[in-house]
């Protein structure tokens, strides 16, 4: 094991997270509701939204931003429209709370969404449609957050990074599941490159003067590029759309207007839909009709289903645990 990392186990990165929120104001539901998905990505070898969003998480609540004792309330504002207000709350707890609601929603109607309003989202999304992909239901998420991409085109951030993650049961297998920056690289690895000290590949981002940098500070104090140029930056556009007006929430430049700039995660909204595939008229055959087209992707040398590389490191990091930077421990104890 390098000296630069710490070897932990995941019941040791849960018991760290949820006591270091506790102990600057979080309640027992709020503080192990974000453990468990801090939890979760360090496992799944996630390290960019792991333990190294702690401090950020900290400092929201340092500031007054967050309130670690939110509840989240649930209002039906349609038998397919289950809306879940986290009242300045963490993302992780109004989720945790409002996921049942949508699945019984959506075995009822067939398909239905959870907008998610006054929140403060700063995980990975596969956490959050996982779980509903596990439940037998097709799912979908996208939040936005402040401006960090440029739209195609334009020379100033505007749009969030915006991700989207997209979950398909399977039957006897693992979910698959993707999660994806609209950016060519999430913040989260940028934010990684320049602890460790790493250049990025060309084009990424952009600093301060608009320059392509390979720097990654230069590109957290500039901004990122939005992936495949214009066909990226309309599928942000989509998310501010999403998670942001067609919920009556904040776009990221909002969002940003109103930040403190405490370094944690602004207040904004989630968009999150999911689907019934038995009551879409394939009942019997859609499971493995998916399978066919799986195995013709993993039957190419190279091609691995997305995800793949997570439940590998899953099952390793239940078994051994996981590294852990010790320049992120040194932080964490610092609070």
């Amino acid at each position: 094991m390098s000296t630069q990392t710490k070897q932990m186990s995941l019941s040791e990165i849960r018991d760290l997270a949820t006591k270091t929120l506790m102990a600057h104001g979080c309640d027992t539901q709020n503080a192990g509701a974000v453990a468990d998905i801090i939890t979760k990505a360090e496992g799944d070898g996630c390290h960019s939204h792991g333990l190294m969003r702690l401090p950020g998480y900290v400092a929201t609540l340092k500031s007054g931003k967050v309130n670690g004792k939110a509840r989240p309330t649930i209002r039906k504002l349609a038998p397919a429209v289950v809306q879940v207000n986290g009242h300045n709350g963490f993302a992780p707890y109004a989720l945790q709370e409002g996921r049942a609601h949508l699945i019984e929603a959506v075995k009822t109607c067939g398909i239905a969404a959870m907008p998610l309003i006054g929140i403060h989202h700063f995980a990975a999304l596969w956490t959050e449609v996982e779980p509903v992909a596990e439940a037998g239901l097709v799912g979908f998420a996208c939040t936005s957050y402040k401006p960090a991409v440029i739209p195609a085109g334009g020379t100033q951030a505007l749009y969030g990074t915006n991700p989207i993650a997209f979950g398909w049961p399977r039957n006897g297998n693992p979910p698959m599941v993707f999660d994806q920056a609209s950016s060519v690289m999430a913040r989260g690895e940028v934010m990684l490159a320049a602890r460790e000290g790493h250049a990025l590949p060309e084009g990424v981002g952009v600093d301060a003067a608009g320059n392509p940098t390979t720097d990654p500070d230069e590109v957290l104090n500039g901004a990122l590029l939005a992936f495949g140029g214009h066909k990226g930056s309309s599928i942000a556009m989509m998310v501010e759309l999403l998670a942001g007006g067609l919920i009556g929430e904040s776009f990221s430049f909002e969002a940003a207007a109103r930040d403190n700039g405490d370094g944690g995660p602004p207040q904004g909204g989630e968009f999150m839909f999911a689907i019934d595939p038995n009551l879409m008229g394939n009942a019997g055959g859609w499971a493995d009709h998916a399978e066919k087209l799986f195995d013709k992707i993993q039957g190419q040398d190279g091609a691995r289903l997305p995800g793949q590389r997570r439940h590998t490191n899953r099952t390793q990091s239940a078994k051994s645990g996981v590294a852990v930077s010790n320049v992120v421990l040194e932080k964490i104890a610092a609070l």
